[in-house]
């Protein structure tokens, strides 16, 4: 599947959930990192998350502050190693922010700030 195609799919909520795992997270959120500005593509990501997650029947899921935290370091990534990068040399470098479990997310929020009921409906700050 071509990134156009992936990212449309995404943005439907057509694409198959077992196409769409945490590095496939991250992937979207770069790709639209690099179309748009870092609120555009939030918008636009918070938004088909939570498309593709009700087509899936699983609106629980989203969670407001993992999502922002995770563009917003994604972008940070890029502004440092340079927004021409294809994909692959992102990945490559970045590789933090591809694994799940640990999460890149454990060095700035502790369990209970990520695991609150207000950390899935609001952004948190980081808390450590």
């Amino acid at each position: 599947m071509t990134d156009p195609d992936f990212l449309a799919a995404f943005e439907d909520g057509s694409l198959p959930e077992d196409l769409f795992h945490h590095r496939d997270h991250v992937h979207a959120a770069w790709l639209l990192l690099r179309e748009e500005t870092p609120a555009a593509a939030l918008g636009r990501f918070a938004a088909a998350l939570k498309r593709f997650a009700a087509a899936k029947g699983k609106t629980r899921l989203y969670h407001e502050t993992i999502t922002w935290a995770y563009l917003l370091l994604i972008n940070e990534r890029m502004e440092r190693l340079s927004r021409d990068r294809v994909w692959e040399e992102f990945a490559a470098s970045n590789p933090d922010l591809l694994t799940w479990r640990p999460s890149v997310l454990e060095r700035y929020y502790t369990p209970e700030a990520l695991g609150s009921d207000l950390a899935r409906r609001v952004f948190l700050l980081p808390d450590r």
